[in-house]
């Protein structure tokens, strides 16, 4: 499809495309809106097209902050077993969506890690199911995650393995965002939360409580990116092409506590 063009997406990101030169590349209408119910939110203002994130400010912009948890790492091969978002717009948490997946196949390691067991998940609702509400819950919103490539390449693969479209929506990663606005030796969530104390209830690996620590670290973030970013593009832009801040040098203890880690 010529309007997936990645050319044509920065364009409709920045200065937008005529309407005579869009119409030609869509077809007709019926095209436009199944690009519409795939989330790709795009709206026609003074004779030109463009994506609804490059005309709306921050604080109008529905945002949709998800995470998920999968028996594996490749969404080829493996699925999601939990998945949890947070709806935020101007600050406000609106809405939450949490589930867990019907699941047979989880690791040891994958359960040591997340508490997530076999017997939780064979009275789940379905992968069809569970997909099926969420791109009703996700609707046109902006999706955040922290390592957001992962979360919506893997939530972009389920869609499609249950028959639906895949993703479009814009999206914006807080990893990304945090190394161009807070100044922190290593942005892993956990990490991010101890330092920074974003969510006292966190529970880290489970779906609903990483989206809502995340939720937390945006509303750090978008209260000192630069006040030159209005639109919610700046700001995705500003996360992707900003210079990263200079991170602190460990302290030695750290060092060894950061190696120990990686053992």
């Amino acid at each position: 499809m010529k309007i997936l063009d990645p050319k044509i997406i920065t364009r409709l990101a920045k200065n937008g495309i005529p309407k005579v030169e869009f119409d030609s590349l869509i077809g007709d209408e019926t095209e436009l809106e199944l690009l519409k119910a795939q989330g790709m939110n795009i709206v026609l203002d003074n004779g030109l097209y463009k994506f609804q994130s490059a005309i709306s400010s921050i604080d109008e912009t529905l945002f949709c902050i998800v995470d998920v948890e999968s028996n594996g790492s490749k969404p080829a091969h493996h699925q999601i077993i939990e998945i949890g978002a947070v709806k935020m717009q101007n600050g406000h948490i609106l809405d939450t969506y949490e589930s867990l997946v019907y699941c047979t196949d989880i690791s040891d390691q994958i359960q040591e890690i997340t508490g997530i067991k076999p017997e939780h998940t064979l009275k789940a609702p379905s992968l069809k199911k569970v997909m099926h509400e969420f791109r009703l819950f996700l609707g046109d919103a902006v999706f955040v995650g922290h390592d957001a490539k992962f979360d919506y390449n893997f939530v972009s693969a389920m869609m499609e393995r249950v028959g639906l479209s895949r993703l479009l929506n814009r999206s914006l990663c807080t990893i990304d965002l945090a190394e161009r606005t807070i100044e922190c030796e290593r942005y892993g969530l956990a990490y991010l939360n101890d330092q920074l104390e974003l969510y006292k209830e966190a529970t880290h690996h489970r779906a609903l409580s990483d989206a809502m620590t995340t939720t937390k670290l945006l509303k750090r973030t978008l209260a000192v990116v630069p006040n030159t970013i209005s639109t919610t593009e700046e700001l995705i832009a500003f996360s992707k092409e900003a210079k990263r801040l200079k991170r602190p040098k460990f302290k030695k203890e750290e060092k060894k506590e950061e190696a120990i880690e990686k053992e």
